[in-house]
């Protein structure tokens, strides 16, 4: 039955907003970029990235400027004196593993091998890793932010489980070749009509598929 629904609201969710693609983005931005999405909004991560790309121009001054000069130019993005951390010391490590700041090398690895390398990067979890490997490399995995774990609970896709534990749950009931439609797609109904709070139900393509409404929006 999850499995069922779930290719159902697929469906519904690519007829209202099309099937979304990847853009190219290095591994490296896209690691630094989830990083900087931790605990904060999307607007306040985006302009904390691009003002980090603006004050250095490459991620090796990065690597060897103070840790508050990184700090301040990801202001934006909350956090900042953890995060400068954590990027310096992810950038490091990369750097001592492959010679240069870059992850290209992870296109040669098997997928649970790429992911167990990302996960011992400082400041990078689960999410993080998938987001990287699923958009860089196309490799299996279906990363849960707060909007898919929100949506995906409230269509009934899952239990009342913990966020760190949903991203098997639903890698095991969406087919491989949708992980990245679906994230994508949860993610802007998440923003635009599957809100926090205040839902929009009457706008909602999911609704006739959805437990929180048909439940009378019951926790």
């Amino acid at each position: 039955m999850d499995r069922k629904r779930a290719l159902i609201c697929i469906s519904l969710l690519e007829d209202q907003y099309g099937i979304p693609h990847a853009d190219e983005r290095d591994p490296v931005d896209l690691l630094v970029m989830t990083i900087l999405s931790q605990n904060t909004s999307d607007t306040n991560s985006l302009r904390a990235f691009a003002h980090l790309k603006n004050v250095f121009c490459d991620y090796e001054m990065v690597l060897v400027a103070p840790d508050e000069a990184v700090a301040d130019s990801i202001r934006a993005g909350g956090l900042a004196e953890i995060k400068a951390r954590r990027i310096k010391e992810a950038l490091s490590r990369i750097k001592q593993d492959a010679r240069t700041i870059s992850l290209t090398f992870l296109a040669d690895m098997n997928p649970q091998g790429a992911m167990a390398y990302l996960l011992s990067l400082p400041g990078v979890g689960p999410k993080t890793a998938s987001v990287v490997l699923l958009f860089a490399f196309s490799m299996p995995f279906l990363p849960v932010d707060t909007h898919v774990y929100r949506v995906s609970r409230r269509l009934g896709l899952l239990d009342d489980i913990r966020l760190e534990k949903a991203q098997p749950i639903l890698e095991k009931i969406v087919p491989v070749e949708k992980y990245l439609s679906l994230h994508l797609n949860l993610i802007t109904h998440g923003r635009l009509i599957c809100r926090a709070r205040n839902p929009k139900h009457e706008e909602c393509v999911l609704r006739n598929c959805c437990d929180y409404y048909l439940q009378g929006q019951k926790p």
